[in-house]
């Protein structure tokens, strides 16, 4: 048992990059993870990392030996989920990230019933706009409104969504509709800011993604803020289906400009790559992409 711990803790250091990363992920102080470090290479009588106070880097045989460990660590997670896996339950913490505004309208609402079905998980949500560190924060699943540009992890897609135009009817009949792009100008652009610059909003024209820059004299860095100005009658806004459909639907919000609307970034469950999941990240992958895929879902639930 001793030594498979050391090895399976060899193998969370270098897939982590700390010793800390990998204490907080098993729940130990990070000198245990050094002393089990420290036993492994004594007994193998060979360096497997070299260890700063800022960084980890692999040996030569450290990187040969990792390959052969992570290779067995798989294949013994493989054997015990093909045994178990049939009466298997979903439990344990499972720590969860997602944008603030998404998180409280379709992540947070549907937690109760979700634990209600796996009712030995525990679950923690974490809700922010800035992209998380997976590995380094202990987060088992995030979910992200993006185009998918980083190879280390894996994203399942939970949902199409789109980005519009949207005013108010009173503004509309206030100011017009914008007919082309250049109409932009002449109208109140309700802006996103996170750090003091001004974001464009991105259209399809001639068949291409366009950034256009929009100005206005409201500009804020919480995107619901946006919503309820628009709502008011303050301006247009380039705001998330996911947000606004129910409103369209119901006429408090109407969108222009759709003939130059872009594709919108889809909604994606992110977790690390690894060769097998635990139950509890399937389960709650699954559970929201079935919520989601609901007929008039997007409509009815905000």
């Amino acid at each position: 048992m001793d030594q498979f711990k050391q090895i399976s803790t060899f193998a969370e250091v270098a897939t982590r990059g700390s010793l800390s990363a990998a204490a907080r992920a098993e729940g130990v102080a990070p000198a245990m993870i050094g002393r089990r470090l420290d036993a492994l290479e004594e007994r193998l009588d060979v360096k497997l990392l070299q260890r700063t106070t800022r960084k980890i880097a692999l040996t030569i045989e450290g990187a040969a030996f990792l390959e052969d460990c992570q290779r067995i660590l798989a294949e013994l997670e493989e054997a015990e989920t093909s045994v178990s896996e049939r009466s298997a339950k979903a439990s344990g913490q499972l720590t969860i990230s997602a944008p603030a505004g998404f998180g409280r309208q379709h992540v947070a609402p549907l937690i109760p019933a979700f634990l209600a079905e796996h009712k030995e998980v525990k679950l923690t949500l974490n809700l922010n706009d800035r992209v998380v560190d997976l590995i380094g924060e202990g987060v088992d699943v995030a979910i992200r409104i993006a185009t998918l540009t980083d190879s280390n992890l894996i994203g399942v897609k939970l949902a199409d969504n789109k980005r519009v135009v949207v005013a108010s009817p009173e503004y509309i009949q206030r100011h017009g509709r914008p007919r082309t792009l250049d109409d932009l100008h002449f109208h109140n652009c309700l802006t996103f800011s996170s750090d003091g610059s001004q974001r464009g909003w991105t259209f399809k024209e001639n068949g291409k993604n366009v950034l256009r820059k929009v100005e206005g004299n409201m500009v804020c860095n919480d995107g619901a803020v946006l919503h309820d100005w628009a709502l008011s009658g303050k301006g247009l806004a380039w705001r998330s289906m996911w947000e606004v459909g129910s409103e369209i639907e119901a006429g408090k919000l109407v969108t222009v400009l759709d003939e130059y609307n872009a594709p919108g970034n889809d909604i994606y469950a992110i977790f690390a790559q690894r060769r097998h999941l635990p139950l509890r990240i399937r389960a709650f992958v699954d559970f929201l992409r079935a919520a989601y895929s609901k007929p008039n879902y997007w409509q009815h639930k905000i």
